[in-house]
């Protein structure tokens, strides 16, 4: 079941993934995902580290026309604990929507890192105007940068969606390769976790978590699915998707209007889990086993005029 639309507005200032000097491959359609998983499990072998001086690839992938398959948003509403039958969008789906286009770039021959065992460490999210259900979206994908990290190299794949020729979402993601590194002086280092928030509930998350996620959202990394999956990257059990635990976190606290979301991907969570969800009742959130943090994020008021591209 789909609805078709428009979003009537004025243009906002101009969309971060689309850089003047890279170009548009424009796609008549959203991408599947099996090829580039095909893709992207070819070539891992051969991309154990970027060869020295690698750059992301040129290309900003679009695809115009997207529309929302309600049943598709209602499973995926259920999976991570949301109300169903909102007008509006969770604040975290156009991740999902534009999910393919990502896994094309990155399972692309111009993408120097492997695409297998790739680790999700950060999400930030600005929605600059409520995002609709009857609304039909352009949505653009493109690699930012590629930057050393500690424990490998870190690729930052920056998201757009536009409505009625605005921007209305846009989003940063950070990907982590691991692989052996001499640790330059400029490469990353994490900044230390922030004191316990209070606790809000339990949750018991099943064996089946990863599982479950994967098939309303697409992303099917072996990591998340089986353990014998898990241990080929050298994790004892499958994991919880990271943007699994940030949806289902933003779905126990209200996220309307221009907001911005950022969230930390801290420690994975073993399945089957335990976890305590904290918040402090003012945008921060964690959710974690004990004191040790799994996820820590923020919901604060989008700054009027500016988006992921304007932050630090």
């Amino acid at each position: 079941m789909q609805r078709t639309g428009s979003a009537p507005g004025h243009p906002d200032p101009p969309d971060p993934t689309a850089p003047a000097a890279r170009p548009d491959l424009v796609l008549p359609s959203t991408p599947a995902l099996l090829p580039s998983y095909a893709r992207g499990a070819l070539l891992s072998p051969l991309r154990r580290r970027p060869r020295p001086g690698a750059v992301p690839p040129p290309t900003r992938l679009v695809v115009p026309g997207v529309r929302i398959d309600l049943d598709r948003l209602a499973a995926y509403e259920r999976s991570c604990g949301f109300a169903t039958g909102s007008d509006a969008l969770p604040v975290t789906y156009p991740h999902v929507l534009a999910f393919p286009l990502a896994m094309r770039l990155m399972a692309g021959r111009g993408f120097p890192l492997p695409l297998l065992g790739l680790v999700h460490t950060s999400f930030e999210a600005t929605q600059r105007h409520p995002l609709r259900t009857d609304t039909t979206y352009e949505l653009a994908v493109r690699v930012e940068e590629l930057r050393p990290h500690r424990r490998g190299t870190e690729a930052v794949v920056v998201t757009g969606a536009r409505a009625g020729g605005r921007l209305v979402w846009e989003s940063s993601s950070t990907y982590l390769a691991r692989h052996r590194t001499p640790a330059p002086e400029r490469a990353t280092a994490r900044p230390a976790a922030p004191p316990p928030l209070p606790g809000v509930a339990e949750w018991r998350l099943g064996p089946d978590v990863g599982r479950r996620y994967a098939a309303v959202s697409g992303d099917r990394n072996p990591i998340h699915l089986h353990p014998l999956g898990a241990r080929l990257f050298g994790f004892p059990r499958p994991l919880a998707h990271g943007m699994w635990t940030v949806a289902r976190c933003l779905a126990e606290q209200p996220v309307e209007g221009s907001v911005r979301v950022r969230a930390e991907f801290r420690a994975p969570v073993l399945l089957p889990a335990t976890v305590t969800y904290a918040a402090d009742g003012t945008g921060g959130f964690q959710l974690r086993t004990g004191e040790r943090p799994h996820l820590t994020g923020t919901v604060t008021p989008r700054p009027k005029g500016q988006g992921v591209s304007d932050g630090p």
